[in-house]
């Protein structure tokens, strides 16, 4: 019995272990670029990389995606907080790989919007988050936000395929 228990138990600590390690790593990546982009771009100034279909684009959002809710910025703030703190507490229970990657993409693109709320102008929970990556006509985004959006796409995925295979008994 006690066997079965080491073993059940094992692969979880495993998958809270790469859920924490991915989002770290995606925030880490997140921040150590938004630097980058501010020591090398002008707020406002796009920056051709393939024409103008592909440009490097300086902007601070206070809002969500597409700078929907510039008003509600500690509301983000809060949903952020809320998600990452939540990826962490329900971790220990994803005994999925592909869910695993989901969630941790997700909660890295959090904790690295996160922390520009956090920690950038105009202030503690009101902070903007930065964004630098202009592709076409689509809103300005950053690797947070392209973490987040892959992160759902493998979570939701990764929830079909699971059911899908429940569903045919194997």
């Amino acid at each position: 019995m006690e066997d079965n228990v080491t073993v059940q138990s094992g692969p979880r600590v495993r998958w809270t272990w790469y859920i924490v390690g991915i989002m770290l790593a995606v925030a880490s990546v997140d921040q150590v670029v938004k630097q980058l982009m501010l020591s090398m771009l002008t707020e406002g100034v796009p920056v051709p990389v393939i024409g103008d279909w592909f440009r490097l684009y300086l902007l601070f959002n206070p809002g969500a995606a597409f700078s929907m809710g510039q008003n509600s910025t500690w509301l983000f703030t809060t949903i952020q907080l809320v998600f990452v703190v939540g990826a962490l507490i329900v971790a220990p229970r994803i005994t999925n790989r592909w869910e695993a990657v989901g969630i941790a993409l997700i909660a890295g693109g959090a904790l690295g919007n996160l922390i520009d709320r956090l920690l950038r102008e105009p202030g503690f929970w009101f902070g903007h988050v930065v964004d630098y990556i202009s592709v076409g006509r689509f809103a300005v985004f950053n690797i947070a936000d392209a973490s987040i959006t892959v992160g759902v796409v493998v979570f939701v995925l990764a929830v079909f395929a699971a059911e899908r295979k429940n569903s045919h008994g194997r």
